[in-house]
């Protein structure tokens, strides 16, 4: 059984997922919140979710910033962002707040239950539109089109730290940041590179020739 929480301030967004999803049996609507504070007196309270459907637009508190909050509080459970706008800088923040997965809220039933199966399994979910945005940010920055995640100059110079043995805290003093932004950093390039510890994402960047 798959428990989910759905945050949305639209009475009918809420019941057109409760209406999609009524007929999966392994899939169960423990909650759903209108407001962030709602959300998290719900999460606050020890209901266990296995994914949240998190609207990013909210009336009390901005979606990205909430999605930061519940990664801080759980690391393990799912999180896929729902919105009406198709935006690269959106997407991209919301998997570097915490998300794994990105929907459009004109999805199609299948698309949605196809994108729970995908994050509860571990691999990130973008709808075939937010993809398709994406693609054109790269174009339009002539980068390559492949499966290599774009890395920011801060992430390419804390894994070369970390290719050289630095622990968070050194790479910390080195390039006067907090352990905590090292950290940060650290896990959203776990998540571009769908790995789990530090070990493999060393692996990973040396294979694709990011670091020597």
């Amino acid at each position: 059984m798959i428990k989910l929480l759905i945050i949305d301030d639209h009475p009918l967004v809420i019941d057109g997922i409760k209406t999609m999803l009524k007929d999966e049996s392994y899939l169960h609507i423990e909650a759903a919140a209108k407001t962030a504070k709602e959300a998290l007196n719900i999460l606050e309270a020890g209901i266990a979710v296995d994914i949240i459907l998190l609207d990013i637009n909210l009336p009390d508190m901005d979606g990205l910033r909430l999605c930061e909050i519940i990664r801080d509080m759980n690391k393990t459970v799912k999180i896929l962002g729902l919105t009406y706008v198709n935006e690269a800088g959106i997407i991209t923040q919301l998997i570097k707040k915490g998300a794994n997965g990105y929907l459009l809220k004109n999805m199609e039933r299948e698309e949605l239950i196809t994108a729970i199966n995908q994050v509860m399994d571990g691999t990130i979910y973008l709808s075939k539109a937010a993809n398709e945005k994406i693609i054109q940010q790269l174009q339009s920055l002539g980068l390559p089109q492949n499966n290599v995640p774009v890395l920011t100059r801060r992430e390419k110079e804390i894994l070369q730290l970390l290719s050289e043995g630095l622990t968070s805290q050194e790479i910390a003093g080195r390039l006067f940041l907090s352990s905590y932004t090292v950290d940060t950093h650290r896990k959203n390039m776990l998540q571009k590179f769908n790995v789990h510890n530090t070990q493999s994402l060393m692996n990973v960047v040396r294979e694709l020739g990011i670091i020597a």
